[in-house]
């Protein structure tokens, strides 16, 4: 379905709003989202910025945002109405949340041809099949979220609606997967910094992303590429029997996911992951800002920072260059294996608690759990 005409006034001045929340929260796709959003969701963006909300958070919201919108331009020919009435919403579950069984006998099951064909062509569709239902709830929630900012009243906790998410996840099981396959521990880790062995600025800068994400505790892709030279502050050297002093950095992270605004985070790097980024910094001459930028094709180092699916995207190239599978392996490996090496070497739960700034003892000592029950008696009774 063809998009509503805008004037290129009107792109323009949604594309300067889009900047000014573009130094908080880095938007790689500016004037797709000028055109798609209107000039009330860049105000309640441009509003939950100044509120001081996490990054992390106001980039799933534009995200979610924006794919609701392009979803709903899709689905019914406009925008989204505020409030949403209690109809779009049972829509939008039968469209993402469906059974491909009884499409295959009801081709009008699900979500319209024409509807998927829109969301591909624009990027937003990737995959086939109906939606993950976490999915499908995190962006009811982040629609719900948006629309008391508004200083609206949604009607998110209808019985319908809830009756109709129960009932569609309930026909449709899914097994939970885990967000990597398997853990980038320290085996993997050094084959991944044996393929950046060149002086090239791209393996300099991904030894130093990969060896900086794994060794501040397993930084989410998020904050490694959101990361800025203003956050890191120079520790005195660590003393070492029988060696040289190691440099030593401060991370100060500010307010991340599982923190309030108040707290600032911080996280230290020690030995050579500080090296490695100190190599990457002078080569590329980083003196503010952004430190992971973009390299073209000819070599030259960007203004602007990497998205989080390009961190996502080398350690899948780098693991791919290693032998391994790349199936097997993401970003997020790079958290989960810094807990699983921890728990390997015998480093109590809560100093790597520390380093990794988990919350949940329940979720990081899972790894402790796995790592003690392969290497334990109980696993090698034959």
């Amino acid at each position: 379905m063809a998009k509503p005409s805008i004037s290129t006034t009107a792109v323009d001045r949604r594309a300067e709003g889009l900047d000014t929340i573009a130094s908080v929260l880095p938007i790689d796709r500016r004037d797709e989202l000028a055109e798609l959003l209107t000039d009330q969701d860049i105000e309640t963006l441009r509003h939950l910025v100044n509120e001081g909300m996490g990054e992390n958070t106001l980039r799933a919201l534009t995200s979610d945002l924006a794919y609701l919108q392009a979803w709903s331009l899709a689905a019914t020919g406009s925008s989204l109405p505020w409030p949403a009435p209690e109809a779009l919403l049972l829509k939008f579950v039968a469209h993402h949340l469906w059974q491909p069984d009884q499409r295959d006998i009801d081709p009008h099951h699900g979500m319209p041809a024409t509807v998927e064909q829109s969301l591909r062509d624009q990027r937003f569709l990737r995959s086939s099949g109906p939606h993950a239902p976490d999915t499908v709830r995190r962006r009811l929630a982040s629609w719900s979220t948006l629309t008391k900012w508004r200083g609206l009243t949604g009607v998110f906790s209808a019985p319908s609606l809830k009756s109709a998410i129960r009932l569609a996840v309930r026909a449709t099981p899914r097994p939970r997967k885990r967000k990597s396959a398997k853990a980038v521990t320290g085996d993997v880790l050094a084959k991944l910094l044996a393929t950046c062995s060149t002086d090239s600025l791209r393996d300099i800068r991904d030894r130093a992303i990969l060896m900086v994400a794994f060794a501040s505790g397993g930084r989410r892709r998020s904050e490694i590429a959101g990361l800025r030279r203003e956050q890191l502050t120079v520790e005195p050297p660590i003393t070492v029997e029988g060696g040289p002093p190691l440099p030593s950095l401060a991370i100060h992270l500010g307010r991340t996911k599982t923190s309030d605004s108040k707290h600032d985070e911080v996280v230290y790097l020690t030995g050579r992951p500080v090296d490695a980024l100190n190599v990457w910094m002078a080569a590329a001459k980083i003196e503010r800002g952004s430190i992971f930028r973009k390299i073209d094709r000819w070599g030259n180092v960007s203004k602007r920072a990497l998205e989080p699916s390009a961190v996502n995207q080398i350690v899948k190239q780098r693991v791919e260059m290693a032998g391994l599978d790349p199936g097997e392996f993401s970003a997020h490996g790079l958290r989960s294996g810094y807990l699983t090496e921890a728990a390997n070497r015998g480093v109590p739960l809560p100093e790597a608690m520390e380093q990794s700034r988990h919350r949940s003892v329940q979720q990081a000592s899972s790894y402790y759990n796995n790592a003690a029950r392969r290497s334990g008696r109980a696993a090698r009774l034959l």
